[in-house]
């Protein structure tokens, strides 16, 4: 039990690296339609590349989804509308408008031929209600052809221009008593009729809806039938056309009987095999490539959560509306990653990506062509995160090529432009103004993951910062040797191509140990007193090297980040307090070099190898008399040397092709520290 204990201690790691990788894969695969794919690879407009194809089996044509709603709206604009009418209406009008009249109108009105205008006056009513009085208007056509029902038989057919509607009424009234004799009395007469005409003509809701889906249902969402071993296409043949339309509809066909319940196991087998290939192979990669980040599981977990949000958010987008797909901002994957690690791992993260998420879009391999070339776009052209003006200008480079490329695209498979989608170009610069929230994402990252971006290490190497304010005060010397080492770090790093931002910090912070007790250390000694001659050679050297763990004691207090903590502790690696290690030997010959020797690590990076070499050539250069050029290139080839003797840089991933080319920049920079200047008259 205890062996196995052991075991499981021994190879934590790695098997949390196997439940990462198992737990992503299984999340990825749910994430994947549930359906099989087509075996073949056509695109519309380009020649079939596969043998002369068959029909494996009967299926029917599909219309397009354009022929399908032309069809649709074809059938609403011909439909019929349904109206239910009261025959009975006209007696009862007619029955109020002859008692009203003998009221409003008695027969001793001198001039008034009382029974003409009684017979002009029902004739008036009985014209309305032959046409038909609507009870409000609608939205319909003039020629929209109307079938009036009584008691919800059909009675007869009309079109909607033959009714008469409410803001009708009055103009129509008005033509029908444009008579002169009737002058002086039509206002009383329209008042009349406005009293006792009623509307008799109502829209059947119920009914029209019901005629207007059942005509609806009627339409086939197919066009035609395929039988079984008929040609389809033949080999080299252009797709396009009704060629197009069969292979889309064999397709469809073939995914749907693809996916049954009896080969829903096999299927969700083989999504996970190529989805386990596809992660394996990215952490095959790291650990070849970048085994510094394989052997951080907080990293590993970093890129796996990075590559689940990718292939969930557009997995969201695409079963919510597939039209939407290219708001997905999927380059702030490279963005993210190169701003964290570098841009190799970043692209190859990025494609990694798009590969899977080709299972879940339509047209995958257009999809994955503008992706992988706006991946490539944004590691080639966004460099120093940190600065605003470079964002913005990548971000709109990404979108150029996005805009550039799908216009390509649909080009090819249209053959024309005057039915471009302009809609999917705004679609493009949401997705690059997506993009610009980068630096907060960012930000969040590095508080959840206790990563370390450039956009940080500007934040830290700022020297009016409280800690480096409160070195400067304490001990200005150490501040100022500060500034010198991050000066010479930051030109070895550009030099090899390292992280020149990392080591000018990293060099910024390495010995803020030497607060605790400024005054133990020679740049910080202005009064001339040096309190090591009160001291022996052990207790000096012993707080000499405690600055290195002070500093790390300090930066923790201050919640640096462990790449800079890195630099506090490893800048003297396991080197010796020389100075104080051959005082006691003149008067110990037995003295053990270990009580004298830093606690190291040893530098574990390009970054922390320029720390050690430019902090210990810095400080020594205080020492020379007469510098001259001579005197710096030997001075230099001799420090660095003698830390290469000593095995120092032997975990450092650094060249000795890399270490010639930083002695080539110390001695460039301590020269120019050091010419010569003209003596100025006093």
């Amino acid at each position: 039990m205890k062996d196995i204990i052991n075991s499981f201690y021994r190879n934590h790691a790695l098997i949390y690296k196997g439940i990462l990788f198992i737990l992503t894969t299984f999340l990825i695969v749910n994430f994947f339609p549930k359906s099989g794919k087509f075996k073949y690879s056509f695109e519309k407009g380009k020649p079939w590349q596969s043998e002369n194809l068959y029909a494996p089996f009967d299926f029917a044509i599909k219309k397009t989804d354009e022929e399908f709603e032309e069809e649709q709206e074809a059938v609403l604009s011909n439909a019929s509308t349904y109206f239910d009418i009261e025959t009975e209406m006209v007696d009862r009008v007619l029955d109020g408008f002859n008692e009203q009249f003998d009221t409003r109108f008695p027969d001793t009105l001198s001039g008034f031929d009382h029974n003409k205008v009684r017979r002009l006056g029902q004739s008036v009513i009985r014209s309305i209600y032959e046409r038909g009085h609507l009870d409000k208007s609608y939205e319909l056509k003039d020629d929209n052809p109307v079938i009036l029902l009584k008691d919800q038989q059909q009675l007869r057919a009309a079109n909607y221009s033959g009714f008469i509607t409410q803001e009708e009424i009055r103009p129509f009234l008005d033509d029908q008593l444009n008579v002169e004799e009737l002058n002086d009395y039509k206002p009383q007469l329209l008042s009349l009729f406005f009293d006792v005409i009623q509307p008799n003509v109502s829209l059947n809701e119920s009914i029209t809806q019901n005629s207007l889906q059942e005509e609806l249902n009627k339409i086939s969402p197919f066009r035609g039938q395929i039988e079984r071993e008929t040609l389809i296409i033949s080999k080299g043949e252009v797709v396009e056309g009704d060629k197009f339309k069969i292979l889309r509809s064999l397709e469809a066909e073939y995914q749907s009987q693809l996916w049954s319940e009896a080969n829903y196991f096999w299927i969700l087998l083989a999504y996970t095999l190529l989805v386990a290939l596809a992660l394996l192979m990215l952490l095959l990669f790291l650990r070849k490539y970048r085994p510094e980040v394989y052997n951080n599981n907080t990293k590993v977990t970093f890129i796996f959560f990075n590559i689940l949000l990718m292939v969930l958010l557009t997995t969201f987008v695409v079963n919510y509306n597939s039209a939407y797909l290219y708001v997905v901002p999927i380059c702030i994957l490279p963005l993210i990653l190169k701003a964290f690690f570098d841009a190799r791992l970043g692209l190859f993260t990025h494609v990694i990506t798009v590969l899977l998420i080709g299972f879940v879009v339509t047209n995958s391999y257009e999809y994955m062509f503008l992706q992988i070339m706006a991946g490539i776009v944004t590691i080639l052209t966004v460099s120093e995160l940190y600065k605003r003006a470079n964002l913005f200008i990548s971000v709109g480079q990404i979108t150029l090529i996005y805009i550039v490329a799908y216009f390509a695209f649909y080009v090819i498979h249209e053959g024309r432009v005057d039915t471009l989608q302009w809609e999917t170009f705004v679609l493009f610069i949401l997705c690059g103004l997506a993009m610009l929230f980068v630096l907060p994402l960012i930000y969040a990252y590095e508080k959840i993951f206790g990563l370390v971006s450039d956009v940080s290490l500007l934040e830290l190497s700022d020297t009016n910062s409280k800690l480096l304010k409160e070195l400067s005060n304490k001990a200005p010397g150490t501040f100022h040797h500060s500034l010198n080492v991050a000066n010479l770090a930051e030109s070895a790093a550009y030099e090899i191509g390292a992280n020149a931002m990392l080591s000018r910090v990293g060099a910024l912070y390495h010995d803020i140990g030497k607060m605790k007790n400024p005054t133990y250390f020679i740049e910080n000694q202005s009064t001339g007193i040096n309190p090591h001659d009160e001291l022996s050679s052990r207790e000096s050297a012993t707080i000499i090297i405690e600055h290195v763990l002070n500093g790390i004691e300090m930066a923790k207090k201050q919640k640096l980040p462990d790449r800079i903590i890195d630099f506090i502790r490893t800048h003297h690696g396991t080197n010796l307090v020389y100075y104080f290690y051959n005082k006691e030997k003149q008067l110990d010959d037995s003295v053990m070099p270990e009580d004298f020797q830093y606690p190291g690590p040893k530098p574990f990076s390009k970054e922390t190898a320029i720390l050690m070499m430019c902090d210990s050539v810095e400080a020594a250069s205080k020492s020379l008399k007469e510098p001259n050029s001579t005197k710096i290139n030997a001075f230099v080839e001799s420090i660095i040397n003698r830390q290469i003797e000593d095995d120092q840089f032997i975990n450092a991933n650094i060249t000795f092709k890399e270490i010639q080319s930083i002695k080539k920049v110390l001695k460039h920079k301590l020269a120019n520290i050091y010419h010569l200047r003209i003596e100025y008259p006093e």
